[in-house]
């Protein structure tokens, strides 16, 4: 099922022994456009540490209740390595995370992989790797990934087409079987009135955090004759055959 993010951030996350938080946000890597990080508002339970959780831990949604449950508990979460909710997501903290709950940062089409959480040093199952989608990288250790993107941050950024604007980022699509933004919602109003647009990830060219811009490798014609979405319908496989045959995306889901 297609999520939206903005509808994700609100969601409960449920431990096995009770309540987390909130999830304000998600951090994805743009390289796969594949969700790597919720990231946790607890309230006055770990106050000022940036509480940030694998998608690998998710059992299941249960979308009416508006949860996410995952397959930890609120003590492996306390004790997990520490980081300020200032700090940027450094190479080193992620690295000391995946070896506390026995994650593998390596994923792929198929999903994610869940070792042994909370038993860091324990040996691991062998795991298949996906070596069309990079691990995280970053220019050292202790500094931010410039791979890994906020969707809140990005919300708002202006989308460029090859020959002009066509709107801003109004939302993200998030597939939460393989936990992948399927597509970015483009607002159009300002260009083409009361209209909102699916884009595939595939289509981005630039993220410009300077300039808070997205380029896209497709025409404003090409956006105007597009299938046209209606954002109160799910997307359906023959919308979404549609739409892909109309830009000539090969499957990104």
């Amino acid at each position: 099922m297609l999520l939206t993010e903005s509808a994700l951030g609100g969601f409960h996350l449920e431990a096995v022994d009770g309540d987390v938080g909130i999830i304000k946000d998600c951090l994805f890597d743009d390289r796969s456009w594949t969700v790597r990080w919720f990231v946790v508002d607890t309230g006055l339970w770990l106050t000022g540490r940036k509480i940030l959780i694998h998608p690998s831990a998710v059992t299941h949604v249960d979308f009416e209740s508006r949860r996410i449950f995952i397959k930890l508990t609120k003590l492996q979460i306390d004790q997990s390595p520490n980081a300020t909710s200032d700090e940027p997501v450094s190479r080193q903290w992620e690295n000391s995370v995946y070896d506390y709950y026995g994650w593998n940062p390596f994923w792929g089409n198929t999903g994610y992989y869940l070792g042994y959480p909370g038993t860091p040093g324990k040996e691991r199952e062998p795991v298949a790797v996906d070596h069309e989608v990079a691990a995280p990288e970053a220019d050292g250790p202790d500094e931010g990934d410039a791979h890994l993107r906020s969707a809140h941050t990005l919300n708002g950024y202006h989308v460029q087409a090859t020959d002009g604007a066509i709107g801003h980022v109004g939302n993200f699509l998030v597939d939460n079987a393989t936990w992948r933004i399927r597509y970015i919602v483009v607002d159009t109003k300002d260009w083409w009135f009361g209209q909102q647009v699916l884009l595939a990830p595939t289509s981005v060219s630039d993220i410009a955090v300077v300039d808070r811009t997205i380029d896209v490798k497709i025409s404003r014609e090409q956006v105007k004759s597009s299938p046209p979405w209606n954002p109160l319908e799910h997307v359906h496989h023959d919308y979404e055959r549609r739409l892909k045959a109309h830009y000539g995306w090969a499957d990104h889901g």
